[in-house]
């Protein structure tokens, strides 16, 4: 394996170093603390104590709450920027500073954009909206002792007020026009009956299960469903696509950069070209045979390659997570001693996706990897899935965001822990997982199978993704994109089984933009690593400079890596 990938928990930046806080600094430790305050289920993924038992309304009040404070922050900003005039005064801004600056005014004014334009009201989707947001929190809290309990009991209790301001919410964007398509609002009323009938997950977070909180909080749920169902499903479009317009804000907030729409439809066409024909000699080499799909079958029916049961499942990603943090350190990367831990686990909402929760900013929390593994799936197959494992685990999002956590001297709280954007994110997670490929990891034919596979789903998502919301016509130029089209499409560029397929297509086509920020981010890594290696810099060095920063936008994250 290289060593010249080494990455330090220090940045080469000039008096970074045990810099001492500046009043920007000061300011974005009060609005995170604020944020924390307006909403208590970000204050528990940050590691921020006191709000563990609060649980925001997500009422149109709510969000305009956020917005006004969002809005006193941009002021902050730009108050501190225009009394600063690059001397030497405590008071003017540092290189961190500016870089901070920079960041804030990006994510803040797109996140106010999309409030202006009501997206914050109408969020409905599988995955990333306020249900999915109850549910996940109440599973990261911690059941340890008697008053983290009461916590839970308590949040649960205001689970219900959360839910009615959530439906004031979508019937005010309603009144608009504003309605998730008929999909999405399938899913969550799915999702909501999860909750409700047992074995509920509400029934296993620590509390008694006859609790009248857990009651009340499976009542709140049944009603949610019903109104869901009954009142919102009679405004909701059919149609899936969002259009140019509105997927061109998405695309900006979750790439980090302007993107050219058009090229990126054809460049991930191009891709997916270039992956199938690199998978056809890897299954000429296995099987003699350049079937992709058939080499996908007997992979699968290979013994060595397959799984039983969700025990043995998360033995597996347990010990896969572990030993590459052991391999890796020392000799890829120098991996912080806080983040040398992580831990599998499985989701028990099954609901076929596959994430990462972080650390709490001391730490006390581990990161996490999860898998939400689907009722009645019980083979899972190892080539396949080992990108995965370095995609959630190390180097992907547990050394990336474990790194930002490290970075205490160098970063405020803010950018520690409140500012993430996918297109850095899920691009560096997707990057890595390349990068494993680098450093002698996918030796074996059939796991390297895997990371092609995992490569060709993202490309595709670029492709399906655009196409699907912007009403592009299908590659055979016959139609136009729709649901049909797009299923049968992702079928053919993945080897995930059915269950997992139909979540992804849901989550794309509910989700406009996020899915392409992972291999477009992966793209805009790959470039600027290239560039700056042109200029000079070691991919050791790159890697250092690059994850010492934070989660910033991609196009930020170029000015401050490259001449």
């Amino acid at each position: 394996m290289s060593s010249d990938t080494a990455v330090n928990s220090t940045s080469r930046h000039p008096g970074n170093v045990g810099r001492s806080p500046s009043l920007l600094d000061a300011s974005c430790e009060g609005f995170v603390h604020d944020l924390a305050a307006l909403s208590p289920t970000d204050a528990t993924a940050w590691g921020i104590p006191g709000f563990d038992g609060e649980l925001q309304d997500f009422s149109p009040e709510y969000w305009g709450a956020l917005a006004d404070r969002t809005r006193e922050m941009i002021a902050d900003v730009d108050a501190f920027d225009d009394g600063t005039d690059d001397s030497d005064d405590e008071d003017d801004f540092d290189e961190v500073d500016h870089v901070t600056a920079a960041v804030l005014r990006d994510r803040l004014c797109l996140a106010l954009d999309l409030h202006h334009h009501g997206e914050d009201l109408a969020q409905l989707n599988n995955i990333a909206s306020p249900v999915q947001t109850i549910r996940d929190t109440l599973l990261i809290m911690p059941t340890d002792t008697p008053e983290q309990i009461d916590a839970i009991r308590s949040r649960l209790s205001k689970v219900p007020a959360a839910l009615a301001g959530y439906r004031e919410s979508l019937a005010e964007a309603a009144g608009h026009g504003h309605v998730a398509p008929a999909r999405q609002i399938d899913e969550v009323y799915s999702q909501c009956q999860d909750l409700v009938e047992s074995p509920s997950l509400l029934e296993n977070l620590g509390v008694v299960k006859d609790a009248p909180e857990i009651g009340a909080a499976k009542a709140a749920f049944a009603d949610m469903a019903d109104w869901l169902s009954e009142q919102l499903a009679n405004h909701a479009p059919r149609e899936d696509g969002v259009g140019r317009e509105r997927y061109q804000r998405f695309s900006h907030l979750f790439v980090g950069d302007s993107v050219d729409l058009d090229e990126a439809y054809c460049w991930g066409l191009e891709r997916l070209r270039e992956i199938d024909a690199q998978q056809q000699a890897i299954a000429r080499e296995l099987y003699g045979t350049g079937d992709v799909r058939q080499a996908y079958r007997k992979l699968n029916e290979e013994p060595r390659y397959t799984l039983h049961g969700q025990e043995e499942l998360l033995s597996w990603m347990q010990k896969t997570a572990d030993d590459a943090v052991a391999g890796l350190h020392g000799s890829a990367f120098d991996i912080p001693e806080q983040v040398r831990t992580i831990e599998a686990k499985i989701d028990p909402a099954g609901t076929g996706g596959i994430f990462y929760t972080p650390p709490s900013d001391d730490f006390s929390r581990p990161g996490r990897m999860w898998w939400s593994v689907p009722a009645g799936q019980a083979k899972f197959h190892t080539w396949q899935e080992l990108s995965t494992v370095f995609h959630e685990g190390v180097p992907g999002h547990h050394l990336q965001i474990g790194q930002t956590l490290v970075e205490r001297g160098n970063l405020n709280l803010w950018r520690r822990v409140a500012c993430w954007n996918s297109g850095h994110g899920e691009g560096w997670a997707l990057y890595a997982e390349q990068l494993m490929e680098e450093l002698g990891y996918h030796e074996d034919p059939g796991t390297r199978m895997g990371l092609l596979d995992a490569q060709r789903l993202r490309a595709a998502r670029v492709v399906l993704d655009i196409g699907v919301h912007l009403g592009k016509k299908v590659p055979e130029g016959t139609m136009v994109w729709d649901a049909t089209y797009a299923k049968a499409f992702l079928r053919e560029n993945t080897a995930m089984d059915e269950a997992n397929l139909r979540f992804e297509l849901n989550r794309y086509l509910g989700w406009p933009g996020q899915a392409p920020s992972y291999a477009l981010g992966q793209r805009l890594w790959q470039q600027t690593r290239d560039d700056a290696v042109a200029q000079g810099m070691s991919v050791a060095d790159f890697h250092r400079e690059a994850l010492s920063l934070g989660s910033i936008p991609m196009s930020i994250l170029r000015e401050q890596i490259l001449d």
